[in-house]
């Protein structure tokens, strides 16, 4: 039995277009233990959400895992069927959807589609999988859940529907919870709850969250271990402190220089990244952030680098790094 509850070893995943190949994942390892909170950030198309959704089988036609391997708490995910993925979603991994209003379904109350996951993967009968929904909307802190359960989706504020998607997400207990940005349609005193509300729900029910955003507050806040992706593939990994106080990539130290900071004294312009993100259908040779990076070296252009390990979980994937080990070895032998 492995040690990590998520262990995704060198996953190389593309979408096979009319247009020609898109390599969405590039070589992605990541891996996870019980109770764990793993942040996932990065632009859009960086391949946050392919990642998530490979790990419970979503990932649809024309998309096609080509190489690597992923275990999910002792399922080998990429030699399982339909069949026997349907079995562990939503008992044993959930994902809370981006947008909530298209998540749920129009023309079914709240009850339902809470009542329906219960059933699904439960003996439950249909007046105690009733009785749970209730349990579940009390959880998430929605007022009047009997009267709740009879609404449609349209009644709900943005809030409560995202509430109600973390219930149904929540109804087995799973071991691990994927929420793929879960606050980006919400207004902020919204975002802090529900937030806060999944960090309680943690500490209930001991599970791991996966939290996919590109929000650096977000995962400041909440996050163990932050995975820092850009075109597909993972340039840095390490715990929280790491990526803010000892960032080693390029692209980690351009985000961070990004964001407004509380405890500047003096007033400073934000930097933003120069350039567009890379095009899939042809990545580079090299280093896929090397086109926007300030400090690019022509080998940065020709040749992927290894990663650098800085400590025992943190890694970075940069050509600057193994310059500064070469200099330093110069220095130790003079």
């Amino acid at each position: 039995m492995s040690e990590y509850l998520v262990n995704i070893k060198n996953e190389r995943l593309s979408f096979f277009t009319p247009a020609g190949e898109v390599k969405a994942l590039n070589d992605v390892s990541l891996h996870l233990k019980e109770g764990e909170v793993l942040g996932i950030v990065g632009e859009s198309g960086s391949g946050k959400s392919v990642t998530a959704y490979s790990l419970m089988g979503l990932t649809a036609y024309p998309g096609r895992l080509i190489g690597g391997s992923i275990e999910f708490n002792g399922h080998q995910i990429d030699q399982m069927n339909e069949a026997q993925m349907r079995k562990i979603r939503g008992e044993e991994i959930s994902l809370i959807f981006q947008d909530p209003m298209t998540s749920l379904n129009p023309v079914y109350t709240i009850g339902n589609q809470i009542c329906e996951m219960i059933l699904l993967h439960t003996k439950k009968t249909k007046q105690e999988a009733r009785e749970r929904a209730k349990e579940l909307l009390t959880l998430v802190g929605i007022n009047e859940p009997e009267k709740r359960l009879k609404q449609y989706p349209h009644e709900l504020s943005g809030g409560m529907r995202q509430r109600v998607m973390i219930a149904i997400a929540l109804a087995c207990e799973p071991k691990l919870l994927i929420a793929d940005e879960p606050t980006t349609a919400l207004d902020v005193t919204i975002q802090a709850q529900i937030l806060e509300l999944m960090m309680e729900l943690k500490q209930k029910l001991g599970m791991a969250i996966i939290m996919i955003t590109h929000d650096l507050g977000v995962v400041a806040s909440m996050c163990d271990k932050i995975a820092v992706m850009y075109a597909g593939k993972v340039v840095e990994y390490g715990t929280t402190d790491d990526i803010f106080y000892r960032p080693s990539h390029e692209y980690t130290k351009g985000l961070l220089r990004s964001i407004p900071r509380l405890d500047e004294k003096e007033k400073t312009r934000l930097v933003p990244i120069e350039g567009s993100p890379v095009d899939m259908l042809n990545p580079p040779a090299g280093c896929p952030f090397a086109p926007r990076c300030d400090s690019c070296m022509k080998i940065c252009l020709k040749q992927m680098p290894e990663y650098t390990d800085l400590s025992d979980i943190h890694y970075s994937a940069c050509w600057l790094l193994q310059k500064e080990e070469f200099l330093k070895a110069q220095g130790g032998d003079k």
